[in-house]
């Protein structure tokens, strides 16, 4: 009984030092908050909390404020993340909805994460090594040259230009298109080089050498180096809570221009059904230490195809930011992962 007093006493803190930024006395805690106990008490349990890490005083005769183990605690024991409205997500669904390709789905959902939630929206493109072969098409620049385009299933859309051995005729392009379709189409691209192994030495031979500069050039720009993208919006909105990072915006702002970066915030999340918190010194990019970042993963079943997210102040509403990361994950999931 005593731990859970204490734990509402720290969920009190943190609500209103979210909603206040001013430090929290024990006497605005016994008026606002139903704690069943008197304002003595209220501070005793503060007392306590202060003394094991969780709440801090920033100067002398203040109130007290979260610390990063403070908001670990409360984010640890969050009963559950906060359901949207039935009005929030139909309006997801309907913004998502009206997307026309990849690039567009990818576009509203950074867009729409950042004011859902007010922060920094981080979403990252579907990992190729997580996609599968749509199509393969071929196109004739000249006798020599040709494009080659990949279609993932999940609409990404990957060209490379490829220079022949020989001058090729549309028959033959045509031919090509087919062997390297039924080889690849429906495949992971992490099985394409088991799938093409053979493709050479079964095909006719004036066939070979065109072949075999397709595939190398296939499993050089998406099995050996994928290129991971990630689209960024809501920067603006550091600037609503530059308070909270005293000196440190501009490394914040330098850190986020920095895809490695994002990649390393978004992209190592791969678990879909848990939204991953990591509150400041959690953080191991230095610039970062003054945030918190919210981030899941989204795809199909249980498939990740890659990561969104939030970055932000550690005073944030971490219950209805992780509500909103985990309803956008789940919809660009749907719709990126349906056949």
């Amino acid at each position: 009984m005593l731990e859970e007093r204490r734990l509402d006493v720290l969920r009190a803190i943190v609500e209103e030092f979210v909603l206040s930024n001013e430090p929290v006395g024990s006497k605005l805690l016994a008026e606002r908050h139903q704690l069943g106990v008197s304002p003595a008490t209220v501070r005793n349990d503060m007392s306590t909390l202060e003394e094991e890490g969780y709440i801090t005083q920033p100067h002398t005769s203040a109130g007290r404020i979260p610390t990063d183990k403070g908001y670990r605690l409360f984010v640890d024991r969050l009963s559950g993340v906060k359901p949207l409205s039935r009005a929030e997500r139909r309006a997801i669904q309907s913004f998502l909805e009206g997307a026309i390709d990849l690039d567009d789905v990818v576009r509203r959902s950074v867009r729409l994460l950042a004011q859902l939630t007010r922060q920094v929206a981080v979403v990252q493109y579907p990992s190729l090594s997580c996609s599968g072969v749509r199509h393969i098409e071929i196109v004739t620049i000249t006798p020599v040259r040709l494009l080659l385009v990949l279609i993932t299933d999940t609409g990404r859309v990957e060209q490379r230009v490829v220079e022949v051995p020989e001058p090729v005729d549309d028959p033959t392009v045509s031919e090509l298109r087919t062997v390297l379709n039924a080889a690849l189409n429906g495949r992971r691209l992490a099985d394409a080089p088991e799938a093409v192994a053979n493709l050479p030495d079964e095909a006719r031979p004036g066939l070979r050498p065109h072949l075999n500069m397709l595939i190398t050039v296939v499993m050089e720009a998406l099995v050996d180096k994928p290129e991971e993208r990630i689209a960024l919006a809501g920067t603006a909105n550091l600037t609503r809570s530059a308070i909270d990072f005293a000196d440190t915006l501009r490394p914040l702002l330098e850190a986020l221009e920095e895809q490695v970066v994002l990649l390393k915030l978004i992209g190592e999340v791969r678990d879909l059904d848990t939204v991953t918190v990591r509150i400041g010194h959690e953080n191991s990019v230095d610039a970062l230490r003054s945030t918190s970042v919210v981030a899941t993963g989204y795809g199909r079943g249980a498939s990740a195809l890659g990561g969104l997210g939030v970055v932000g102040p550690r005073r944030m509403d971490y219950p209805g930011t992780m509500a909103a990361v985990q309803a956008v994950a789940k919809y660009v999931g749907d719709l990126l992962g349906a056949d």
